[in-house]
């Protein structure tokens, strides 16, 4: 795959970019696989808003993916990649021994006429494959990754995305994250070995405002722009400072730069802390 750009016939094509889709080996979906989704407009139960700026967009049909892939010892073969609207990273129906159909994560370098398998025991190390952490090879890229033992692949699941398997120890494998954090986690866990597909998606330029809005994702307006009534960071003449020692969420909550990660059973599995991002 590669980063397609257009001729810059308008100012908004000059600058916008996409992934070459040319890879795609199916246009269609698997109907079978796939069931609607209502939007929520980042609003919960109550028909509170508790996500901003989420709204519209372009109609999804949700594809269900296999994050378990609890059929061990059987074959599946790599009928198709697809895209996937709902996320970043291309899909793969793949078709098991007994002729069912399923939707997986495909990894970095997959293709259509590729066998994968997942197992409780030991298989060959190949993309796609899919094995617990213990029988996996020290320095091996992973992804799609289990927190807790038969509940499903719950971390490096975005485009491009893998996680290095620094070090087995006793009951624990030893991650080290994208981010950079180094953790935990039992070598029971499933994982499967390669690198998410769709590498270059952070390179997409997007170019205008309008995609972003297909996205579901709505403008989002500067505190100090507004009104003191509407944030605390607002009012004041001209392009004035904010007023204050730090920046505050609409409700006054300190934001940028604080903690807000609360305590959780498994902070005593972290060994490093992410490094923090330089501005």
């Amino acid at each position: 795959m590669a980063i397609k750009n257009y001729k810059p016939t308008t100012p908004a094509r000059r600058r916008t970019s996409v992934v070459d889709s040319s890879n795609l080996t199916k246009k269609k979906r698997e109907k079978s696989l796939t069931t609607r989704i209502k939007k929520k407009s980042g609003r919960n139960n109550a028909g509170k808003i508790t996500v901003r700026h989420r709204g519209g967009g372009a109609r999804k049909i949700y594809r269900q993916v296999d994050f378990k892939r609890f059929k061990f010892g059987e074959k599946a073969g790599v009928e198709a990649i697809e895209y996937d609207p709902n996320r970043n990273a291309r899909i793969a129906l793949v078709v098991y021994e007994d002729k069912t159909k399923s939707y997986i994560l495909a990894a970095n370098g997959m293709k259509v006429g590729d066998n994968v398998v997942s197992d409780e025991k030991k298989v060959a190390i190949k993309k796609g494959n899919r094995m617990p952490l213990e029988f996996i090879p020290q320095g091996s890229m992973i992804y799609n990754v289990e927190l807790e033992p038969g509940k499903g692949g719950k971390m490096a699941r975005g485009a491009g995305t893998g996680i290095v398997l620094q070090n087995i120890e006793g009951k624990y494998a030893q991650l080290k994250m994208p981010s950079g954090e180094i953790r935990l986690v039992p070598k029971k866990c499933l994982a499967s070995i390669g690198q998410v597909s769709n590498p270059e998606y952070k390179l997409v330029r997007w170019g205008k405002a309008g995609r972003t809005r297909h996205k579901g994702i709505k403008p989002t307006v500067r505190g100090k722009a507004m009104n003191p009534v509407d944030h605390p960071h607002g009012g004041g003449e001209g392009s004035q400072p904010i007023g204050m020692k730090h920046p505050k969420t609409p409700w006054g909550k300190p934001a940028l730069g604080v903690k807000t990660r609360r305590k959780i059973w498994t902070d005593k599995l972290i060994v490093k802390r992410r490094k923090k991002r330089k501005k």
